[in-house]
């Protein structure tokens, strides 16, 4: 019986298969557009962004698929993360509890300030043209595949700054995409502008509701967020990882100690 209540609890959520989806599905973008970016370079190529608006099929795909993920997020949906679902009323379940426990403002601050910085050495070093579009499109591809990196295997916002529990309770989930399309403030492109403009709408959509209802962001009014109820699991793949990785370590270093001998 135990044996079976493990396997259960180590299957896959429909959640989670939707992030490994867009993880292989932004990854192979990105290797696809650093392939073509080296390539085009390598031909004499002045800029990749010429070569993949000389592709509008191409174009289209990837910009309708992060339009519709962006559009999907303003409103309920079983397939996303409760982290970034807590924000709507009909996921607030209330626990009897009035007092509202938030992760510090001021670590979330000092996050928006440290993207911020981090990036702008990437803008001013487009601006006096030592990188392309085509590397700021690049790095807009490469957050992509971070974002859900950090959602499926370790956030570095989490453990070093937030220290929220989970995905669940991060009080910045909903900044994920105008985070990946910072860079695209830099390049003056139509279909850029539009990403980045729906993006800062869903952070700024996210702000006004924690600001108006942040019970629904605090795990300890809104029985949502907690574990039991969790439609996610993603913890304990997690924890898996980490033991795999323990496991790992330790038979490394039985493996070097036998070497010495």
């Amino acid at each position: 019986m135990e044996t079976k209540v493990q396997k259960k609890k180590a299957m896959l959520t429909a959640v989670s298969i939707y992030h490994y989806v867009r993880l292989i599905a932004r990854s192979l973008t990105f290797l696809v557009l650093l392939y073509y970016y080296v390539m085009y370079r390598v031909q004499g190529g002045q800029d990749i962004s010429e070569m993949i608006e000389s592709h509008p099929v191409v174009l289209s795909v990837i910009c309708i698929v992060f339009l519709v993920e962006m559009t999907l997020r303003f409103f309920p949906s079983r397939l996303e993360s409760p982290g970034c679902q807590k924000q709507f009323a009909k996921n607030y379940v209330k626990t009897g509890k009035t007092d509202i426990v938030i992760q510090d403002d001021n670590a979330v601050m000092l996050v928006a300030l440290i993207w911020i910085a981090f990036n702008a050495v990437f803008g001013m070093l487009h601006m006096k043209g030592i990188l392309d579009d085509g590397i700021m499109l690049l790095l807009c591809s490469f957050y992509s595949v971070c974002d859900l990196i950090c959602i499926l295997f370790f956030c570095p916002f989490q453990s070093w700054l937030l220290k929220n529990k989970c995905c669940c309770t991060c009080r910045i989930y909903n900044w994920d995409y105008a985070m990946m399309f910072t860079p695209l403030f830099f390049v003056q492109k139509t279909y850029t502008w539009g990403l980045l403009v729906l993006s800062v709408a869903l952070l700024a959509r996210w702000e006004i509701t924690f600001y108006r209802f942040p019970e629904r962001f605090s795990e300890n009014t809104n029985a949502y967020l907690n574990c039991a109820n969790c439609t996610e699991k993603l913890c304990s793949h997690k924890k898996q990882l980490k033991t795999l990785w323990i496991q790992i370590s330790r038979y490394m270093q039985e493996r070097i100690k036998k070497l010495k001998k």
